[in-house]
């Protein structure tokens, strides 16, 4: 017995796939200034088109997928609850530069999304955990990350983005 909202029918899936209404928005901006050094949290930054994060010391090459990271804010208190924390992570802690709330960044997978007014990320893949999240979040972090890395991104446009500013995807 076929379900009447999914039935057979691959367009179904291929159309709720592409069905993303909800706005999101930025929550947190963090730029490491020096390599191994902890991240900064910042009000704005400016990305700049195929390159990097101002101010930050990663200099992907140009074309790569992983120019700037993302990582969705309602995983900070799921992966402290998983290490047996009381409150949410602080998001310095994670590596990772942006964070964002009020959508599910695993549906923006392979998709493109603005930030902003100006800034076009293409989301390019998920951003594991590595084992500096063991450093980090002491026995047991990379495992309490795992699913909750969040995702990577190429900057198909730069621009200013700052905290609070709208995440939509590109229609």
């Amino acid at each position: 017995m076929a379900f009447p909202f999914f039935g057979d029918d691959k367009s179904t899936v291929a159309r709720l796939l592409s069905t993303l209404p909800q706005t999101g928005h930025l929550a947190w901006i963090g730029q490491r200034p020096l390599r191994r050094e902890p991240l900064v949290a910042v009000p704005e930054v400016e990305l700049k088109t195929d390159s990097h994060m101002l101010g930050d010391h990663a200099r992907p090459k140009a074309g790569g997928k992983r120019q700037v990271t993302l990582i969705q804010h309602e995983h900070l208190a799921s992966v402290a609850g998983y290490l047996g924390l009381d409150a949410p992570l602080d998001p310095t802690r994670l590596r990772r530069n942006l964070v964002v709330s009020g959508l599910n960044l695993l549906a923006l997978k392979n998709r493109q999304i603005h930030i902003g007014e100006e800034v076009i990320l293409d989301i390019t893949g998920e951003c594991h955990p590595c084992s500096r999240m063991e450093e980090e979040l002491g026995p047991g972090g990379y495992n309490a990350m795992r699913g909750h890395g969040g995702l990577t991104a190429h900057i198909a446009q730069g621009g200013i983005i700052r905290v609070g500013d709208a995440v939509r995807v590109v229609a």
